[in-house]
């Protein structure tokens, strides 16, 4: 692969991965300004996934007529356009609305990108792509703490990222021509391989417990991401401007995790890296579990802990996939895989903010060892199958 596309490509995960951390961290002064209800931050977090699933789906007829390139362009700057309408926003249906495009642009861009480097660029540069994503989501929180400690208020958080996002709308349609130089995964796929049926592809050893893995792992990074620090001002009594910047070492987890998950890929299988982010996933639970009340030390160590254990994870199912399953389903389960990782996000965000109103804050902790368990199983045996269906 160019090296220059590859530079385009990391800076899409950047984009990608920007507005992802903000809504968390202004819930919980920005529920109070729409007069919302705390739970209500899973209705917009429900909303966004949906559009993600829908677009996801879409992916692979989207990039066979448009191109990686252009459907990416178009992606960013659609999530763009929603971040400003984010910052106009003064009552709760209105942020409903402006959720929709959000939504809808992320979606395409993460399935074919992901799908396009998993066929055509080692694992090491899966890890370290999504490393970039990590350092948006971890740089979003701090621009949000720093706009509200300003003065400048969770508006002036979202008008930010939203012109940082439209800079990078330019740098994408500069480099069109780059994408011209060779054809995308799908497109070069099509060539190959015809898209498989669902049906077809729901038969193949593994598939299901996959998806199931990819529900559970996203489930439990957006109820991370979206309720640490609700469950950081709620259940311990921090302040809103610490709790967001706590958040924003879950984020910072991830980008470090995955900064030397690449490296360790020259030493470590996909599926040593996977057990390896789960049992640090554990530790940053049990960590959380046993913080005294507003104890930040271990709040922020179980905080880091949980972005190290993420960090593998995601970039590792998707770059197994092709070897799991066959270059030739590689495109048309990447489509499948990222929708039902988005129905993740999608059901369980509202579902933890019920629990966390309603119950208690501190949920969060159990439920995160919940899906833990059940991903740990599934990803395990989605392996056993595939090995199984090779020999």
């Amino acid at each position: 692969m160019p090296f220059a596309l590859l530079a385009i490509i990391y800076l899409a995960f950047v984009s990608l991965g920007l507005p992802d951390g903000l809504l968390g961290a202004a819930w919980p002064t920005m529920h109070g300004t729409l007069g919302a209800a705390v739970s209500s931050a899973g209705i917009i977090s429900c909303i966004i996934c949906f559009g993600t699933i829908v677009s996801s789906l879409l992916t692979d007829r989207l990039v066979r007529r448009l191109g990686t390139g252009v459907l990416t362009a178009a992606s960013v700057a659609l999530t763009a356009l929603a971040l400003f309408g984010f910052s106009t926003v003064t009552s709760f249906w209105q942020l409903v609305l402006w959720a929709i495009p959000y939504g809808l642009g992320a979606g395409a861009v993460d399935a074919a990108l992901n799908a396009y480097v998993a066929l055509h660029a080692e694992a090491r540069h899966m890890n370290w792509l999504h490393c970039c994503w990590g350092i948006g989501a971890a740089a979003g929180p701090v621009i949000m703490a720093g706009a509200i400690a300003r003065g400048a208020g969770w508006q002036g958080g979202y008008i930010t990222v939203g012109i940082i996002q439209t800079v990078l709308v330019c740098v994408l349609v500069s480099s069109l021509r780059l994408w011209g130089k060779r054809p995308s995964g799908a497109e070069g796929q099509k060539a190959e391989h015809p898209a498989a049926s669902r049906r077809d592809l729901f038969r193949i050893p593994g598939v299901w417990q996959a998806l199931v893995g990819f529900f559970c792992y996203c489930a439990l990074e957006s109820c991370c991401g979206l309720w640490t620090p609700t469950f950081l001002v709620m259940g311990h009594g921090i302040d809103a401007g610490t709790a967001a910047l706590l958040g924003s070492l879950f984020y910072a987890g991830i980008t470090v995790g995955r900064l030397f998950s690449g490296i360790l890929t020259l030493r470590m299988t996909g599926q040593q890296l996977l057990h390896l982010g789960e049992a640090i996933i554990g530790a940053g639970v049990l960590a959380l579990i046993l913080a005294p009340g507003g104890f930040l030390p271990l709040l922020a160590a179980g905080t880091v802990l949980l972005g190290l254990g993420c960090a593998p994870i995601y970039p590792q199912m998707i770059q197994l996939t092709p070897s799991r399953f066959g270059e030739e389903h590689a495109q048309s389960l990447m489509g499948l895989q990222m929708a039902c990782a988005y129905v993740g996000s999608l059901s369980m965000p509202p579902l933890l903010g019920l629990l966390i109103e309603h119950v208690s804050p501190l949920f969060l902790v159990p439920v995160a060892a919940v899906l833990l368990a059940v991903m740990t199983i599934c990803l395990t045996s989605c392996d056993r199958h595939a090995r199984a269906a090779r020999a």
